[in-house]
């Protein structure tokens, strides 16, 4: 039998929800009057700069606030990507491009999971916006701007618990603007056009409109030592090689995963076969691109590539930065 509360336990309960949302409100005032004109001004003018894609990384409570910016600017006109951090450490790394962008949020500054992520982007050359509240942390040293957030009081009784520190990340990232609110605008949203019937045309093109086919996709065939399929990759970047003789059906890919996995003295002297996957997702020409945008994102192991197969045997190469790129969703 559920105990009946009393006026009393009431009265308490509704004390501490007015708290915790008075410290909110108070911490999204303190962080207005904290902004620095000069380096939010940077900020947007980095993520202005990027030809690919705004990729959203944090770990933790902060990680979730990374996933929802990333999904408002896909949802309104920025190709954007939520990475998680530890994922990153694991292969997923492959997910960030050059041409993309970088927002890392973290309240202390000194995610140690955040670390390969801010290594590559250093070494990718790769813009890096921090939003954290450790101004002289290891995030915040690395970045090219950082977005601080104001010291504040936590919400959560022991000061443990991010509350009011996650309600700022959020807040402070919902400023990059979008056409649904008015700010300071990101080309990378004015040059799509967000129109329900743009969407509609990007998600419902073929996959065979996007993709690389031809001397553009990346092939070798079977018995091919390991040395020239590395050179095959890297020559057409698009992060993987596929293995099908002449005309014939697509018998694996190999990708920088794989690559990473049988990294060895020998793997340059081994053959396609002992690398690659075998069965390899792949899609067919008539495919529309919100689908194949689909079997990458939400099919785990999650991708970057899929082969355009017609009846078995390959006929191009589709990547998920031109499916965003075209609007995708």
């Amino acid at each position: 039998m559920t105990a009946v509360r009393s006026i009393q336990d009431a009265t308490a309960d509704l004390a501490v929800a007015q708290r915790v949302l008075r410290l909110e409100a108070e911490s999204l005032t303190a962080l207005s009057a904290s902004l620095d004109a000069r380096r939010l001004g940077r900020a947007l003018d980095h993520l202005m700069a990027v030809k690919g894609r705004v990729v959203v990384t944090g770990m933790g409570k902060s990680g979730h606030i990374a996933r929802k910016i990333a999904a408002t600017l896909a949802s309104t006109g920025t190709p954007a990507l939520f990475v998680h951090p530890a994922e990153a450490s694991h292969g997923d790394l492959g997910m960030i491009a050059p041409e993309d962008g970088l927002i890392a949020l973290s309240n202390s500054g000194s995610t140690a999971e955040l670390s390969h992520v801010i290594a590559y982007a250093k070494r990718m050359r790769i813009p890096l916006v921090a939003i954290t509240s450790g101004a002289d942390s290891a995030l915040a040293e690395s970045a090219d701007v950082v977005l601080a957030l104001p010291r504040t009081e936590e919400a959560c009784p022991l000061g443990l618990a991010p509350t009011t520190s996650t309600t700022m990340m959020l807040g402070l990232a919902m400023r990059w603007p979008s056409p649904c609110w008015n700010a300071a605008a990101l080309p990378p949203m004015i040059s799509t056009p967000f129109t329900p019937a743009a969407i509609w045309a990007s998600n419902c093109a073929a996959s065979d409109q996007l993709m690389h086919a031809g001397k553009d996709m990346p092939l070798v065939a079977p018995g091919t030592a390991m040395s020239q399929a590395i050179i095959e990759m890297t020559a057409k970047r698009l992060g993987c090689v596929g293995v099908a003789g002449k005309a014939g059906p697509l018998e694996g890919v190999i990708t920088d995963g794989d690559l990473r996995r049988h990294m060895a003295t020998d793997l340059l002297n081994r053959r396609v076969e002992e690398i690659m996957t075998r069965q390899p997702r792949t899609i067919r020409p008539q495919a529309t691109v919100a689908e194949a945008v689909g079997l990458m994102t939400m099919v785990e192991p999650r991708v970057t590539t899929l082969f355009v197969v017609e009846g078995e045997r390959p006929v191009g190469l589709l990547h998920i930065h031109d499916c965003l790129r075209a609007g995708a969703r």
